[in-house]
This record gives structure tokens, sequence and C-alpha cells, in this order.
């Protein structure tokens, strides 16, 4: 029978025994300096990314990160493929766009398994809207050109007959920026992530016309899973640094894993306060709508690639569907051994 004593010693042996190899790892970390690039930090389409940062687990992980945010996706991707940062937290169809142009860009951790991108009209601007032919020659508000919220809106626009050059796009972050350029009439529609979209919605400042903030509402725009927020490098840097990739991925998947049970006292205890926008209540209203969206370990499920490629290559001809070859965009091998190693 055990008693306390011996259950002690046994504790603190086995709690030895986990150490080691632990410090082991930390050791095998070829860079433990990491510059990541993200494009709209405070959006809910980050948060693992935020999470993570605050909980201290890439410092539990031997890591000295450090986060540059930029306007959009589209900047951040620029910076790493720039080389002023190393890892872009962005989204996963970038990493197709960027073989398009012979550039080879993996993932290596997923953060979201669906866009949590809406697209709304200005019920000031457009009132009475009724199809997306109607968006013609209006001026549409995205997170930054190039970004996955632009991609979205391309898409929408595809589907009512209409070509990408029909429209402005014009770069509105996805934070205070966003709400004013809507409310002010700057801008006749948006394409952009929650908390934003909700509190517009909410506020009725938009109509809703796609939304990508629920698995279902994803699967009814794109046909299926689609991978969204990821960490990606360049496929030279994660063969170069593959300790310090599973470092990053076994920080990701240690915040996914405590975001499953996290209430929204604890969201709220967690992130900066200026991500709430002012205000608390919609930011938590925003978050249940977004909650399933989050990844849950890190993993790309096995068809969601092949739905971006055919989302994507859909409306930029410079896309060509059959010379992707998408094995090379993603690998699973660093997230399954954190998700192994955390039980997410």
């Amino acid at each position: 029978m055990l008693n306390r004593r011996t259950f002690t010693s046994a504790a603190a042996l086995g709690a030895a025994s986990i150490a080691v190899p632990r410090v082991v790892a930390q050791a095998k970390l070829e860079k433990t300096r990491v510059s990541i690039a993200v494009g709209g930090k405070a959006a809910f389409y980050y948060l693992p990314l935020t999470i993570t940062e605050q909980l201290g687990y890439f410092k539990a992980e031997g890591l000295d990160v450090e986060i540059s945010d930029f306007a959009g996706g589209a900047r951040a991707l620029q910076a790493v493929v720039g080389g002023s940062a190393d890892v872009c937290s962005g989204a996963y169809e970038h990493t197709i766009n960027l073989q398009a142009k012979n550039q080879m860009f993996q993932a290596f951790v997923l953060q979201g398994r669906a866009p949590q991108i809406a697209v709304g009209v200005s019920t000031k601007n457009m009132a009475g809207y009724k199809n997306i032919a109607e968006l013609k020659g209006k001026k549409i508000g995205v997170s930054a050109p190039g970004s996955s919220t632009n991609m979205v809106a391309n898409l929408v626009l595809s589907r009512g007959g209409l070509k990408p050059s029909d429209v402005s796009f014009i770069g509105v972050g996805v934070a205070a920026g966003a709400l004013t350029a809507l409310r002010s009439g700057q801008i006749d529609a948006i394409s952009n992530t929650d908390p934003v979209m909700t509190m517009l919605e909410q506020k009725g400042d938009v109509q809703i016309i796609s939304d990508t903030r629920t698995l279902k509402g994803t699967h009814d725009v794109f046909g299926g899973l689609m991978p969204a927020a990821c960490l990606y490098a360049s496929s030279d840097f994660i063969q170069k640094n593959p300790g310090t990739c599973q470092a990053l991925a076994n920080a990701i998947v240690h915040g996914l894993k405590w975001l499953q049970t996290a209430g929204p006292s604890d969201i709220i205890k967690t992130v900066p306060e200026t991500y709430l926008l002012g205000d608390r209540a919609l930011y938590l209203a925003s978050f249940d709508k977004i909650r399933e969206s989050i990844a849950i370990d890190g993993l790309v499920p096995a068809e969601g690639p092949k739905t971006a490629l055919t989302a994507i290559a859909s409306f930029d001809p410079s896309v060509k569907a059959d010379k992707i070859d998408l094995s090379k965009t993603y690998t699973n091998d660093f997230a399954r051994r954190a998700k192994e190693r955390f039980k997410a």
C-alpha cells in the first residue's frame, strides 16, 4: 500500500523523469529567439496565438518569441518572404498562393478550422440590398488587400458573377478602424473577422451575406472543411530548425488545449484589454459564435487543403490546381507529436 511518503517520493521521481527529457528537448532548439509576423493579432482568428503568448507557453518551451503585428495577413506574409520574420501566423491558403509563385512554404500547426470571416453590406450605403451583382463598382473593406478577408470576398463576388476588378478593395484593419470605416460610410461593404463583424451585426450596421464563422457556414461557402489560421514558414526554415518548429507547435497545441475548457471569464482575463474594443459583452458574444471554429489539436484535416485549393482556383487564374502539390503545403508531423504530448 502506498503511504503518503512513498507516494510523494514516487511523484518526485516521476516529475524528475518528466523534466529530464524536457531539458534535453530544449537543448535541441536550433533557434531560441523566433520572430513571428501576424496580420491583425486582436482578431479571434489569431486567438490561439495570443493565448499561447499570454499564458507563457512559448517560454515554457524554451523560446523567446517576438510577435510583430501588421495591418493584415498579406503584410505579415511579406515580412516572412522578405526575411524580416522567421514564421508567419497567417492563413493556410497563403502556402498555396506562394507555391503558385514557386516559393515553398509549409503550415506546421493549425490554429483555426474555419476562416471566421463574414461578408456584410452597409445597411446605410446599401439599404434594400438584394444580390451580389449590386456590389459592382462598390468599395469593399478588407483587413488588407491580398489577405484572407480579401480571398473570401473574391469568392463571394465570383459566386455572383463578379471579378475582383469589378470592385475597389480598401484596407481597414481588423479593429476600431474597420468599425469606423463602415459606420462613416467610407466603404459600402466589408469582409472581416470577429469581434468586428459581430459588433457591426448587433448594432444593425451590416446585413450579413456570407458567413464562415461556424463550421456549417464554412461548409456552405466552401463545400467542406477549410483550414484557416496556422503557423507557416519556408520549407527551408522548417528543415533547418525542426526542434524549434516542434517547440512552436507544442506551445500552440498547449494553448488550443487550454481553449477547449476556457470559460468567458478566463478569456477576458487573458487577452489584452484593447482587444475587447470597449465592449466586453459583445466580445464574449463573438467568442461564443466562433468557438467551434478554433482548432482542437493543431492538425490540418486531410480534406481541408483540397477545399482551399478548389476555392482559390475558382477565382484566381494564376493558381492552376493541377500544378499545386498540396502535400508540400503542410505537415502534420509536429502537431501530431504535440497532440500526443498534451493529449489534445
